[in-house]
């Protein structure tokens, strides 16, 4: 029971930070001891055993299902899963009422946790030939053009939008340093799926069932981006770390760096007047956004994206 707990609890710092965007889950999975076992749970799902599932009643098809789920670690991956969620529900929860409240504030938490993520995988920057650099415009330059067009309420809330933004988030499950969040606001979803999913919870405590079938469609295309993100996406994200490892950091890190204008734009947006206590206030939580990002990557030793299994080469002999 010990142990289950401390799974339980390892999943709700990985939701909290999940529903924040500029800190991610992987990270905190790093922290925690428990990222290798993540990423070998998930790694561990076979898409051939889909074909048993319509025929669970055949024994041998069944015993080929309880197999895959004894790889997956399936009961590990439940608890977990279930700290996650009771975190990412506690934490949206508040950041709807703080956003409600204080909006400009909240964003100036966001760019703080943002660009010292940023700063935190600056060292795994690479831009020393044509390749890298080219990474690095079209991460900034991506994600700069769409982070003007969602602050601009520009991106719809459709169901495959949501869906595609379900698939992405989740990469950050199996990316430490990427926030998840930071795509979803990067793509325009953020406070949408946010008010969502307070709202489906509102509903079904006031007893509004209608209202929650509303929010509900939108929230179970966002999940069912998700599940296929973590069986598919993220095992593209992967490999393209383990083939083609510079590139792929560059591109993410610039292209967390471009996203900094979501943020710096909804500030101003959503200020009517800069006093100097209001200036002070953003300012203030920007840098606690950054403490904490420096704070955890502290914690953190180094974000081991891909194991190396290159062996260095043999010292050349000596002449003594």
């Amino acid at each position: 029971m010990r142990e289950w707990l401390s799974i339980y609890l390892k999943g709700v710092f990985m939701g909290a930070a999940d529903a924040v965007p500029g800190v991610s889950g992987g990270t905190i999975a790093l922290i925690t001891g428990i990222y290798e076992r993540l990423v070998g749970a998930i790694a561990a799902f076979d898409p051939r055993v889909l074909p048993d599932l319509p025929q669970a009643y055949d024994p041998e098809a069944r015993g080929r299902i309880a197999a895959m789920l004894r790889e997956m670690d399936i009961a590990f991956l439940l608890v977990l899963g279930s700290g996650v969620i009771t975190a990412v529900i506690a934490v949206t929860g508040l950041l709807e009422h703080a956003l409600e409240a204080a909006p400009a504030i909240v964003f100036g938490f966001f760019a703080g946790l943002i660009l010292a993520s940023a700063i935190v995988l600056w060292s795994e920057v690479g831009l020393d030939t044509p390749g890298e650099i080219a990474a690095a415009l079209v991460g900034f330059g991506l994600a700069f053009v769409v982070a003007g067009i969602s602050s601009g309420s520009g991106l719809p809330h459709a169901v495959p939008l949501l869906f595609l933004a379900g698939a992405l988030g989740i990469s950050a499950m199996v990316l430490p340093g990427v926030s998840g969040s930071l795509l979803l606001l990067l793509l325009g979803q953020y406070e949408f799926m946010v008010g969502e999913l307070q709202g489906f919870i509102d509903a079904l405590l006031a007893g509004t069932v209608g209202t929650a079938l509303d929010s509900l469609v939108n929230i179970v295309a966002f999940l069912a981006g998700a599940a296929v993100g973590i069986l598919t996406f993220a095992r593209v994200v992967e490999w393209a770390l383990s083939n083609y490892h510079q590139l792929t950091l560059t591109f993410l890190v610039a292209l967390m760096v471009g996203a900094l204008r979501y943020p710096v734009l909804k500030i101003i947006g959503e200020t009517a007047a800069w006093t100097p206590t209001h200036a002070a206030n953003v300012l203030i939580a920007g840098l606690v956004g950054a403490f904490a990002v420096l704070l955890v990557d502290y914690y953190t030793d180094d974000l081991d994206y891909v194991e190396d299994e290159r062996a260095d080469p043999a010292p050349a002999p000596r002449n003594d």
